[in-house]
């Protein structure tokens, strides 16, 4: 299998940033950690070498980014305003960093986003976000509301990087005729804590006519690795 690390200054966060890039061709899929996790926790948890054949098969090529979760959301030592500022300052770093490697190694048209739990929130943010970039997202036990890491502070920026809270407004036929056109995934088990939040996300989603499949797995700890690994191979 095809392995890389890459490491560099970002301009835009102000510090050096690491990844993974797993894969030679394929749909090029970016790998959001779980929170505040690192960009080998995938290699690590074993979500890699869950769908290696299909990576060495040239069918996806995963991207694996580091968390800036310590900085942004989890952050206490900073206002909430600046939670937020440093949560928009990591995805200029996805969009305009992260991305230019990515075009440069791959001319698949398509773009995935990817990630479990809090991962799932940043896939689906960005996604939901950008869909002229990225053409779908996989969301395993994805957790979308960041409210309770703002104490109660709210403003436009908040508002525009909450899912459940944009998409309960959405009226804008850009982004819904990109929607439309895109494949989103919501996955999730029947005890996982975040299967709510799956299930609301999903009826805003329905709501707007967005064609999406939210899978609940009938199975035990289903927020946790060895489910996710077998979601990985079923839905990508």
């Amino acid at each position: 299998m095809n392995r890389e690390y890459h490491k560099w200054y970002s301009e835009q966060l102000g510090r050096d940033m690491e990844l993974l890039v797993f894969g030679h061709a394929g749909v090029p899929a970016i790998v959001f950690p779980s929170s505040q996790a690192r960009f080998y926790e995938f290699e690590e948890r074993g979500m890699v070498g869950s769908i290696g054949h299909k990576i060495d098969n040239g069918e996806i090529q995963l991207y694996c980014v580091d968390s800036l979760d310590a900085e942004s959301w989890y952050n206490r030592n900073v206002p909430a305003r600046w939670r937020v500022a440093r949560q928009m300052q990591y995805q200029e770093y996805i969009l305009n960093e992260v991305l230019a490697l990515v075009r440069q190694k791959s001319q698949d048209a398509h773009l995935i986003a990817i990630g479990c739990s809090f991962g799932g929130y940043h896939a689906v943010n960005i996604a939901l976000r950008h869909p002229d970039v990225f053409t779908g997202f996989l969301s395993m036990s994805g957790a979308f509301d960041v409210s309770k890491f703002l104490h109660g502070y709210y403003d436009e920026d908040v508002y525009f990087n909450m899912p459940p809270h944009y998409l309960a407004n959405m009226s804008d036929a850009w982004y819904l005729d990109r929607y439309r056109q895109n494949t989103y995934v919501l996955a999730t088990g029947w005890d996982d804590q975040c299967l709510g939040q799956n299930q609301h996300l999903s009826h805003l989603l329905a709501s707007r006519a967005v064609q999406h499949q939210l899978a609940i797995w009938d199975s035990w700890n289903s927020h946790d690795w060895p489910t996710w690994q077998r979601m990985m191979n079923v839905y990508l």
